[in-house]
């Protein structure tokens, strides 16, 4: 019997730099499973396109002539939905965010140079991300993105969770900072304990990334520094580019940080986040693991369970990749298994609040 045949993904470029258009062009051609079928300039030029070639997605850039990417974002999410790819360059960390709460999946780092070692790192990034996009809906976007204007406080019903826990740790790839947002954006000023977050995602973002929260959120979001201590009222995202890990100095817990090695696949690691934290609070832990691709979070929150500490994996329902969390509840870690929508309330159950 035959193989089925795979189609390949159609992928449109937009993007105003044709040294950009070029580049990324190049790397998409060289994967069999993406047939690049077009490149457009600016969002109307895209527009055109979009309805005449019938792309299965989009690689965007977002500082373009005429009409902008964030122009081009709300129409398609309005008109056209389809995933996109936001290709961005660093001085536009503070915009990316805006385009994922418009309806961007995930983003790369713009190429600014030809040298080959860049753009080696870029290929193996947006391709894996293309990959992902095969895994995700549509519809599952939009239901995210509504959730960040909700302020209800509904309390959801769910299984029994220890009363004792002292620290809640997050995890989350693609779609995260959407995921990740709309449960923070619902926590009290008075929540009782310290949050830590990793995200995959690059050098730099996450410091724009925090500064967007801490304007969003009642409670203080910062990009965590080495040394820095685990205090209540502080949630602390993981530089994109180190791991985080925990120690017990005179009775406190400190946050350090490790710049990752050539083995390791996910940066920042949720896996070692998990487990280190883990080990310092024993049975105190909730974990939390959201969208995203591949198996990250599978150890460290198998890692919290054995400790006696609580988990919760988001469901299929919602999940924008569903990897990571099906990973988490395929081996038997995942001790709640719920929809975003309900992750928030259950973790303000768990602490009473």
């Amino acid at each position: 019997m035959k193989s089925k045949k795979i189609t390949p993904m159609k992928i449109i470029i937009v993007d105003d730099s044709a040294f950009s258009r070029q580049t990324i062009k190049t790397i998409l051609e060289k994967s069999p499973d993406i047939d690049v079928v077009g490149v457009a300039y600016d969002g109307q030029d895209a527009i055109k396109k979009i309805l005449r070639l019938k792309p299965d997605a989009l690689t965007l850039d977002l500082e373009m002539p005429t009409m902008d990417g964030y122009t081009l974002l709300r129409w398609l999410m309005e008109e056209h939905p389809l995933p996109v790819i936001v290709i961005s360059s660093h001085k536009h960390e503070a915009t990316v965010f805006k385009a994922m709460e418009l309806g961007a999946v995930d983003f790369v780092v713009k190429p600014t140079s030809r040298a080959s070692h860049i753009l080696e790192t870029i290929e193996e990034d947006l391709l894996n991300k293309l990959k992902s996009l095969t895994l995700l809906r549509m519809d599952k976007i939009k239901k995210n993105i509504a959730l960040l204007d909700r302020r209800d406080k509904i309390h959801k019903v769910g299984p029994s969770i220890p009363d004792k826990i002292e620290i809640i740790a997050i995890g989350a790839s693609t779609g995260g900072p959407t995921a990740i947002q709309s449960i923070l954006s619902i926590l009290p000023s008075d929540f009782p304990c310290p949050i830590v977050i990793s995200q995959h995602m690059p050098g730099g973002f996450t410091k724009q990334f925090a500064e967007r929260l801490n304007r969003i959120c009642r409670l203080n979001v910062s990009e965590s520094v080495d040394y820095e201590s685990v205090e209540r009222g502080k949630i602390l995202i993981c530089p994109g580019d180190y791991h985080m890990y925990f120690i017990k100095i005179g009775g406190k817990v400190i946050v350090r940080l490790r710049k990752p090695s050539s083995k390791d696949k996910y940066t920042p690691s949720i896996d070692v986040m998990m487990s280190s934290v883990a080990q310092v609070f024993g049975d105190s832990v909730l974990g939390v693991i959201l969208t995203g691709m591949g198996n990250d979070g599978t150890s460290g929150m198998a890692e919290i369970k054995r400790r006696g500490g609580f988990t919760i994996a988001e469901s299929e329902e919602s999940s924008i990749v569903f990897g990571m969390s099906r990973e988490v509840i395929e081996s038997g870690s995942a001790d709640s298994i719920l929809p975003l929508e309900d992750i928030p309330y259950e973790i303000m159950r768990s602490l009473n609040v």
